[in-house]
């Protein structure tokens, strides 16, 4: 069975006691424990890490972050937006967006790093800012996700400028007097250090052509293992492997290439939690399943649902009293056949279920591994249900809350009458 692991069993109860549930919780100590690995990762000329906001946007896990030296990295302008409202300075934003804001020209301004995903978007930034410098993010033709959904490299992928049309960058480049002085490359999540070895040097071999490069940003995308068993990232493994391309590149084409990264889920995913309670115990028959259904589901963390993905969960009783075991599924609270959060690994359509303490209406089961694409991924109010309050725990065991639960008013609020 799984376990719990940065909260207690009184924690769980004391925190489903004074939030109500669901409620996420998020553990400060392995926010920075997390950080401080990524901020000292092995680099051969100088490293800026930007943590992927998009994977949990709270102001309060933004400010955490920073404050051990991460910069950020913003999926879209709201996003930028909301870094500088929890203070984050603009020169320390790069954003890198699929959908080319209109308040881009303003973003720039305040200083914003801007990074071009396609050749429009490198058009549309030279025609607003001719004669500055660029960056652009470029598909160099290989991705490391596990399924095409997770996958942001390579050809199935429309992020970044395919590496082959290099020439139309040039054109362009040429044609709004810009100096191309950055580059970035992503290439999905994985934990093995041979793929993101053999893309570095694909990125590599790509910034050799674009001879005004100085920094080199190799994306996010490093997997961290929420189950027993599961392959996590060794960052400094990875680390000490591309030294030695940034070092080779040095040598063949004399430049000293800054390195980037973006880490996400490494930051957050293991770092946050998911405190439910069971409202009902339900069996199917002889031949069926027995089911935990809970208070939580695809309104709090989609990723079952979405990729098949694995969440560990543990039934922490109401009161304290020795127990058996049993088999079950867990399923959510949405009117939703898909809602259930025991699914086979990498496979939403089928069923797996969890041997877990034995269940009673009132426990409280809580899902590991929810730091990560879960309150910033959410099917939030699917059902009408209010998005779900935050909490931090911090080093000395305080808990405070940082996001208040949504009332049926906030969820209505913005509807205009017919």
């Amino acid at each position: 069975m799984e376990e719990l692991s940065f909260l207690t069993e009184d924690q769980v109860r004391a925190i489903q006691a004074q939030f109500g549930t669901p409620v996420y919780v998020y553990d400060q100590e392995t926010l920075e424990k997390q950080a401080k690995t990524v901020v000292t990762m092995p680099n051969a000329y100088g490293l800026t890490a930007r943590y992927a906001m998009k994977a949990l946007p709270n102001a309060s896990i933004i400010r955490v972050l920073t404050a051990m030296g991460l910069h950020i990295d913003a999926s879209s302008a709201f996003e930028a937006e909301r870094a500088m409202k929890a203070g984050v300075p603009p020169s320390r934003i790069q954003l890198t967006a699929q959908q080319l804001p209109e308040s881009l020209r303003g973003l720039v301004e305040k200083g914003v790093l801007f990074n071009a995903c396609s050749i429009h978007q490198l058009d549309t930034y030279g025609r607003m800012f001719p004669g500055a410098e660029a960056c652009i993010r470029v598909n160099p033709g290989l991705g490391s996700g596990h399924s095409n959904r997770t996958n942001v490299g390579g050809p199935s992928s429309s992020f970044g400028i395919w590496h082959e049309h290099l020439d139309q960058v040039f054109a362009t480049l040429k044609k709004h007097g810009l100096r191309l002085t950055r580059m970035h490359s992503h290439i999905g999540s994985g934990a093995d250090p041979e793929t993101w070895h053999r893309c570095a040097r694909m990125s590599l071999d790509i910034a050799a052509k674009l001879p005004d490069v100085h920094t080199l940003s190799l994306g996010g995308g490093y997997k961290v293992g929420r189950m027993k068993g599961e392959a996590s990232t060794d960052l400094h493994v990875i680390g000490r492997v591309i030294v030695q391309d940034f070092e080779d590149f040095y040598r063949t084409h004399g430049r000293k290439l800054h390195l980037e990264i973006e880490p996400g889920t490494y930051l957050v995913a293991n770092a946050g939690a998911i405190v439910t309670t069971i409202i009902d115990v339900t069996e199917t028959g002889a031949d069926g399943y027995s089911f935990i259904k809970i208070d939580s589901g695809m309104t709090e963390v989609v990723r079952p649902a979405m990729y098949g993905a694995q969440h560990p969960i543990v039934v922490v009783p109401k009161t304290v009293e020795a127990r058996g075991t049993k088999e079950y599924l867990v399923a959510g609270h949405c009117c939703e056949s898909g809602d259930i959060l025991t699914p086979e690994r990498d496979n939403p359509e089928g069923l797996q279920p969890r041997q877990s303490t034995e269940a009673k209406i009132g426990d409280a089961p809580v899902i590991g591994g929810a730091g990560a694409y879960c309150a910033g991924m959410s099917s939030k109010n699917y059902n009408s249900f209010p998005e779900a309050p935050e909490v931090l725990l911090s080093r000395d065991g305080k808990l405070t809350l940082i996001r208040k639960r949504q009332t049926l008013e906030q969820i209505v609020q913005n509807e205009a009458a017919g």
